[in-house]
């Protein structure tokens, strides 16, 4: 039976040990986090979001998409989910647009950020975004032939012309702070949680249901914790712990890379689906496309590797 004055040590041990780790993994999301949605706030502010649209608005017919729906897409790209029902919802999207957008979105929102955050745990940059964008335009073109038809608009609306820089940068100075605050506090809270659940060997316990489900997806079973973590609480703030695993060296490259390979496609399965589904969107399709996308991209990954041995 555990003693309580040990468990009480080891629990400020977890702390200690968490929160240097938890600040400096903090600061690093943020140093990506604010130049990214400055930039951002910059190009919807000046309209030159909108220009970007009209350019790509061809290759979007061809998958049953209105140009418009590009400007939420190249928002998701830069942003996160809540920015993008944002613009869907002043651009007026109709339902089969915005369900194939959702997915689209769900798949390929906050690039950067996570992009970088996938790096940093072993996998190449640039094959992260060609997978996220590719199942996306995947997930794309086979709704598209499975939805019902509707009619849509050929025209590029305007999300936002140029007014009052000043009142613009208040609203996104305090957006920011809110999120900055949000960014310290779950970094450091998440680690902590992870190192508690490392400490007192509570993780088996968890996985052991996910186990099956793993063998599945082609992920190694030292995956099972990093990827209930994504899909619950995002790529973002999920791979604060797995960068932490893999500095610790509980996480191989190659077992990161394959988690990689499927959390790019497939994570925030909880939050990020709701969101939509709040504003009318069918939670199956939001959910099973990603899944099953992500299952094939690993195995396609795993082929790959065998092939090189």
């Amino acid at each position: 039976m555990l003693n309580n004055s040990n468990v009480r040590t080891r629990l400020v041990r977890c702390v200690k040990t968490a929160l240097p780790q938890g600040m400096k993994t903090a600061l690093w999301l943020l140093k990506l986090t604010i130049p990214v949605s400055f930039a951002v706030f910059l190009l919807d502010f000046f309209g030159i979001l909108n220009v970007i649209a009209a350019w790509v608005a061809p290759l979007f017919k061809l998958i049953g998409l209105s140009g418009q729906a590009s400007i939420v897409l190249i928002t998701s790209f830069f942003t996160n989910i809540y920015s993008v029902i944002a613009v869907m919802t002043t651009l007026g999207i109709g339902h089969r647009e915005g369900t194939i957008l959702a997915v689209m979105c769900l798949i390929s929102h906050a690039l950067i950020v996570e992009t970088a955050i996938q790096k940093k745990t072993g996998s190449t940059p640039w094959r992260m975004v060609a997978i996220r964008l590719s199942a996306s335009f995947i997930a794309a073109w086979m709704l598209n032939l499975i939805l019902p038809l509707e009619a849509i608009s050929e025209s590029v609306n305007i999300v936002r012309l140029a007014g009052d820089f000043s009142p613009a940068l208040k609203i996104w100075l305090s957006d920011m702070l809110v999120t900055t605050i949000k960014i310290i506090i779950l970094v450091n809270l998440l680690l902590i949680i992870q190192k508690i659940l490392n400490e007192f060997g509570l993780i088996k316990w968890i996985l052991m249901p996910f186990t099956p489900l793993l063998k599945v997806m082609g992920l190694p079973s030292s995956t099972g914790f990093l990827w209930v973590v994504a899909n619950t609480l995002g790529l973002g703030y999920g791979g604060v712990i797995m960068i932490s695993e893999t500095e610790d060296g509980k996480l191989s490259r190659e077992d990161a890379d394959l988690l990689n390979h499927n959390i790019a496609i497939s994570h925030s399965q909880l939050e990020d689906p709701l969101l939509f589904v709040a504003v009318g969107f069918h939670l199956g399709i939001l959910i099973w496309p990603r899944i099953l996308l992500a299952i094939v991209f690993v195995w396609l990954r795993r082929f790959e590797i065998w092939v090189k041995k």
